[in-house]
């Protein structure tokens, strides 16, 4: 079904297995996100955070994701650019995500690999826009860069709980954008 590539398994291997820490060891408090200026923050969570996750749906969903378009996207970029945009997106994720909550206020909190997942799926949209993608209900095909727009108004339509760090999201995108952007401005002058 999925053709993995060896730093997809690996990223996803990496969540599974500090999943089961934090629930083995209860370190989820150690590796989230906490809200700049208060007593849990620690700059480090800004990349320990994209790898801890709040139940079994929550992983299981990111990684599906994760697994069905970051390969196509690996084999792309080749493992080292694919690795540093997928950090990037992820930190980039929780410096908007922290920065918005310490100016705005609100917000506890943040774990998961979704701002890295939703830079994915930016960069999935912008590289390979009219690709055709299957949807799982209901079946039709679509193009992938309205698959990113579905998948992000399913986040906001489907959170019946509040809990979902939806400016975490959009700052994956943000940075998966700007910094595709930025890469594609280069590539032409070095015939990339």
């Amino acid at each position: 079904m999925f053709n993995i590539t060896p730093l997809v398994r690996n990223i996803i291997i990496i969540n599974v297995v500090v999943y089961l820490l934090q629930n083995l060891l209860q370190i989820t408090g150690l590796l989230a996100l906490w809200p700049i200026g208060t007593d849990f923050f620690q700059p480090y969570q800004f990349f320990t955070y994209m790898f801890a996750h709040g139940g079994m749906g929550h992983i299981f969903f990111n990684m599906l994701a994760f697994a069905s378009f970051a390969p196509i996207l690996e084999h792309y970029w080749g493992d080292k650019r694919f690795l540093i945009f997928y950090l990037t997106t992820g930190i980039g994720a929780g410096v908007i995500y922290a920065g918005v909550n310490y100016f705005v206020g609100g917000g506890g909190y943040m774990v998961g690999a979704s701002g890295a997942i939703y830079g994915i799926l930016m960069a999935f949209g912008m590289i390979f826009p009219n690709m055709e993608l299957m949807l799982l209900f209901p079946p039709i095909p679509i193009k992938a860069k309205y698959m990113v727009f579905i998948m992000g108004f399913m986040t906001y339509a489907l959170d019946g709980s509040g809990r979902v760090a939806h400016v975490a999201h959009f700052g994956g995108a943000l940075v998966a954008f700007i910094l595709i952007s930025i890469w594609r401005s280069q590539g032409r002058n070095r015939g990339w």
